[in-house]
């Protein structure tokens, strides 16, 4: 939700904790959310009407569930219990957003798994798959950013070689020379504007 509200576009894959469909049972997937009514539409048809509000672990969830179960002739494949419950978070609407993204791109867990996992298993590989040596935001920050630094160190020398990255870091160097310059001469002159002249 905060990455939401900070503009940051997740994809993440949804996590499932039912055992439900490797039973053989219907999965929370089969059972369809209306926006409108708030509830939930059943495989056999029948509406899981919201029940409750509860709060656990500082979430809030929706209970819904139908009261027709028992004489459902779908019921073996759907639940053991009484009633099949359905919990929904406040802000599932956010998952739902982000599943159907991951849908529209299915390449996207692929290219996190070269782009992204990659440098972190790496890192945490050199670390000895252990915690780190520091304690305290900042410090644990510093450290991180040390690891960070040497692994794109040494991916950038596997990628240009050694004289290619000092090349790589003369030219940056250099570039930064420049904006510095160029960023103090424009700030003279925003100082000292000219005088515009005047027809005679």
């Amino acid at each position: 939700m905060a990455c939401k509200q900070a503009g940051i576009a997740v994809l993440v894959p949804a996590t499932r904790t039912s055992n439900a469909k490797a039973d053989g049972r219907f999965d929370k997937a089969d059972f369809v959310y209306d926006r409108e009514k708030n509830e939930y539409r059943c495989p056999a048809g029948q509406a899981l009407i919201w029940r409750f509000a509860g709060v656990e672990k500082g979430m809030t969830l929706n209970r819904y569930w139908s009261s027709n179960c028992k004489t459902c002739p779908l019921k073996d494949r759907c639940t053991p219990s009484q009633q099949r419950r359905v919990t929904r978070w406040e802000h599932q609407d956010v998952l739902d957003d982000m599943q159907e993204q991951l849908e529209r791109r299915p390449d996207a867990m692929r290219i996190r798994r070269c782009s992204v996992e990659h440098p972190f298993g790496t890192i945490k590989s050199w670390m000895g798959a252990t915690h780190f040596l520091t304690k305290g935001l900042e410090r644990v920050k510093t450290e991180m950013s040390l690891h960070v630094l040497a692994y794109n160190v040494k991916r950038l020398m596997s990628l240009l070689g050694v004289a290619g990255m000092m090349e790589a870091i003369r030219a940056y160097a250099f570039l930064s020379a420049l904006q510095r310059v160029f960023g103090a001469i424009s700030l003279l002159f925003g100082q000292y504007p000219q005088k515009r002249r005047t027809a005679p």
